[in-house]
């Protein structure tokens, strides 16, 4: 699908103001503004990224409560549940709650429900479970914020609860918790609300005096990247201080993951926990029960470790099988049933898919349509669904608005999950393609690339590649720098190579740069030699055995226009 490419306006004398101020250079000063980083301040914490600028845990709202109750747990010998949600966010939350409870010597036992058999988040028969185990205090953790009928049932039996969670609240209805902690909740006036769950038990660890070490902060950094979370403020710390740090744990089970994936001793990016770690942690919770993936991280036993890191391994080929059929099922009912002037969001349903692989097919959809897709599963006459979003359209607002239609639903901006009644599945589409009529522009329906600036090939060097590479980790909120050149001469035949990869050269002048594009090799018919482009790209570092050099990575080629 053909881009919008939308360059960003520079800011002359802001820029002027922190290059100045900070002493940084003009480019890096542009940089921080296009991420709406506006004062000296901001910029500070930004390019800082220090530990010693986390915020006081004690300014979330209810923490100094939740601190109270665990402490009370601790004297009174009582036994805690820790409940978390099944994705890495989850299972990470978990697994460090466990770390800093257990070493306060809090006896404790665990729960994470089943994506089929229980579905998402706290339900009414975990109060059964938790009664009889002899729990008395409930610590939620990535899930709960809507949960206000649950938390009744719990309280009615006896049950303290405690709520970690990051989610959207419902209508500002909150359930009846001890300490609900979510930044995102009315009078809370915590500096920074796009923590993950995993972030927040980082505060309450602090809060209850322990130490943010190496096992802390790399699993922070896992939940947080894999959580799609902005790599901003407090975010952006937890992940530049853990991504060293993952392969110096001596978590056993972190370990073992990272030899079975064999990416033991490499230098750990975003990359490697977004595509490789992150979908064998949510294959376990996808294909059958996530506690395969919390067992691994509390493993003390390093053959018991590398046994779950391997089934971990078998769970995620399984789920790349399934999701592969999964999808083509979807991109097939697509082709001959959607009518896109009619329907802004592809609503599909199917019978029997499996509820595991829904999101990441919902987000191949919305890849290749660039619109908003809910993807259903019914069985017994009840659909279980995951949305995925584009920019421009507020998916959580969408589905509050076709609420009738809906037994229940949670989720953020650009993601969500629901259940429905098969018969309201028609309604709903039409009601929420009402919604999208109203609010999703038909321009919003084309992909923009958001390019930082227009620069000359000239700049293009190891200079330029260092000072991109200084502003990492990238990731959402962050995203790499991406710049454009114009009027450039392909050089010599482009070469086509493994996985779709587009490689050649261009020049502007006497100066020539390599350029490879990954999954590109669709344009190889007009980046034909002799031919003028335009280029978007990210600048990198090719240091495959040679000595370094920049190199231009490919976001979109055009055929110049003059």
């Amino acid at each position: 699908m053909q881009k919008h490419w939308q360059i960003k306006e520079r800011d002359t004398p802001l820029c002027n103001e922190l290059s100045k101020q900070l002493d940084i250079p003009l480019l890096v000063a542009q940089l921080l503004i296009n991420r709406d980083i506006r004062t000296v301040q901001d910029a500070e914490f930004f390019l800082s990224a220090d530990l010693s600028r986390l915020h006081d845990p004690f300014l979330l709202k209810n923490m100094d409560v939740a601190v109270g109750r665990i402490k009370k747990a601790k004297a009174n010998k009582e036994r805690v549940l820790i409940f978390g949600d099944y994705d890495v966010d989850g299972v990470t939350s978990s697994a460090l709650l466990n770390r800093v409870l257990s070493q306060m010597g809090i006896d404790l036992i665990h729960h994470i429900p089943h994506r089929i058999d229980d579905g998402y988040g706290l339900n009414h028969g975990i109060s059964e479970y938790a009664k009889e185990e002899g729990v008395t205090l409930l610590i939620a953790v990535d899930c709960g914020t809507t949960a206000c009928e649950e938390v009744d049932t719990l309280n009615q039996a006896g049950i303290d609860v405690i709520i970690l969670d990051h989610h959207e609240l419902l209508h500002n209805q909150l359930p009846n918790a001890v300490a609900l902690i979510n930044p995102k909740q009315e009078g809370c006036q915590y500096p920074f609300d796009d923590l993950a769950s995993v972030g927040l038990v980082v505060k309450l660890t602090q809060a209850l005096g322990g130490d943010l070490n190496e096992e802390v902060l790399a699993l922070a950094a896992m939940g947080t990247i894999a959580d799609v979370a902005p790599l901003r403020g407090e975010n952006r710390i937890l992940v530049k201080s853990g991504l060293p740090l993952i392969n110096e744990t001596k978590n056993k089970g972190l370990t073992a993951l990272l030899e079975v994936t064999r990416i033991r001793g490499k230098k750990i990016s975003p990359f490697h926990v977004g595509f490789i770690l992150g979908p064998r942690i949510n294959a376990a919770g996808r294909m059958d029960t996530a506690h395969t993936s919390l067992d691994l991280f509390l493993s003390k036993d390093e053959k018991e470790a590398h046994r779950l890191a391997k089934e971990l391994e078998r769970q995620n080929i399984k789920r790349q099988r399934i999701q592969s059929d999964t999808a083509q099922e979807a991109m097939d009912i697509i082709e001959q049933e959607i009518n896109f002037k009619d329907q802004k969001v592809i609503v599909l349903n199917k019978e029997g898919w499996h509820q595991g692989v829904l999101g990441i097919v919902a987000s191949k959809i919305t890849d290749r349509y660039y619109r908003p897709a809910i993807v259903i599963s019914t069985n017994d006459g009840v659909g279980t669904a995951s949305a995925r979003s584009i920019d421009g359209f507020h998916i959580y607002d969408a589905l509050a608005d076709c609420a009738d239609c809906l037994e229940n639903f949670g989720g953020h901006e650009g993601a969500a999950g629901l259940t429905i009644k098969e018969e309201n599945i028609d309604p709903f589409r039409n009601m929420i393609n009402k919604v999208a009529e109203k609010k999703l522009e038909i321009k919003k329906l084309v992909p923009t690339l958001s390019i930082d600036c227009e620069i000359s090939l000239k700049n293009v060097n190891m200079k330029l590649a260092e000072t991109v590479e200084s502003m990492e980790p990238f990731g959402e909120g962050n995203p790499a720098p991406v710049f454009c050149s114009r009027n450039l001469t392909v050089k010599g035949c482009p070469r086509v190579l493994g996985r779709e990869t587009l490689k050649f050269w261009v020049a502007e002048g006497h100066l020539t740069i390599s350029a490879v594009g990954f999954g590109m090799a669709r344009f190889k018919d007009i980046v034909v030699p002799g031919a003028k482009v335009d280029l978007a790209y990210e600048v990198t570092i090719d240091d495959w055995n040679k000595a370094p050099t920049a190199q231009l990575k490919l976001k979109d080629i055009k055929l110049s226009e003059s």
